[in-house]
This record gives structure tokens, sequence and C-alpha cells, in this order.
């Protein structure tokens, strides 16, 4: 199964694409949208579906693991990464590729195996099962790939029916 992992923003989306057999993971490619704060919304959001297209077109994942939008200070960034996931599920929809969301502590249990890890645990753990020598960067990149493994996880578990 190809998974590709994201981390939705709309300066920075961190993508990671991961083949998964079960058992192993192997890394594919990893990386990041970016737009430019000097360019207008509307086209920073052009940009992000895109680049979205190129990567299912060029990657062809089975499935997207996507962070959840969970904010509980800015309301205004969340209503800009709201619009960017917008336009990322709307690749996806167009690609006909299906979208599993993940919470952020679905992601640490499923990585770390404990719902309070620090960033910083998730990310060398992350480094870790997919045997890099060093941290992805930049650190959306490697949440993008926290959130693929959640999905190898979830998805070779009973919980989808797939074993």
């Amino acid at each position: 199964m190809r998974i590709l992992g994201i981390d939705p923003g709309y300066a920075i989306v961190g993508y990671g694409v991961l083949d998964f057999d079960g058992r192993d993971f192997s890394v594919k490619g990893f990386g990041a949208i970016t737009t430019s704060s000097e360019i207008h919304f509307d086209n920073r959001l052009s940009i992000i579906y895109n680049d979205m297209n190129d990567l299912i077109e060029m990657y062809k994942p089975d499935a997207i693991s996507l962070e959840k939008l969970y904010f509980n200070t800015n309301h205004t960034t969340a209503i800009d990464v709201a619009q960017a996931r917008g336009v990322i599920l709307l690749s996806a929809n167009r690609h006909d590729v299906k979208i599993y969301e993940y919470t952020p502590l679905q992601v640490k249990n499923s990585v770390v195996g404990y719902g309070r890890a620090e960033k910083k645990q998730v990310q060398e753990m992350t480094r870790s099962i997919l045997k890099l020598k060093e941290i992805p960067k930049p650190d959306d990149a490697a949440d993008a790939l926290a959130l693929a493994i959640t999905h190898g996880h979830y998805a070779s578990s009973r919980v989808f029916g797939l074993n």
C-alpha cells in the first residue's frame, strides 16, 4: 500500500510518501509545498492545489493520511488552514484517492505509543521507524511521514478489517 501523508497548512504543506507491506515501511519521498506570504491568498491555494495534483499523479497513492484540523487559539489561522485543507481534499477527490484523517493524539499514540509525547519524540521515532539517518526536514515533512506511519498502523490492524 502506498500512503501519502499530508500535514496541512497554507505557508507550508508537509508531505511524505511511504510504501507499507503490513510490516515494513519504505520511504518513497518527502518534502513540502511552500507558498510565499507575498502572494495573494487565492493564488497560494491554487499553488497548493496544483502541487497536490502533481504529487498524486507522481506517486499514485492508495490512501492519503491527513491531520484533522484542531485549533484552540487563533481562529483566523484555523480558517486559512481549513481553506488549504479544502483544496487538498478536492485534489484527492478529483484523483479518487481515499482520505483518512487522524488527530494529533492518534499520531502520537501510533508512532510513540504515548498520547502526550512531545513533537521531538514523534520526530525521533519517525526517523527510527523509517531507518533514516536524520529527522526529516522541514518539520512539516516529518509530521507528514508520521501521519503516513499512523495510517499504515491503523490500516494493517483489525480496525479497518484489512487483516
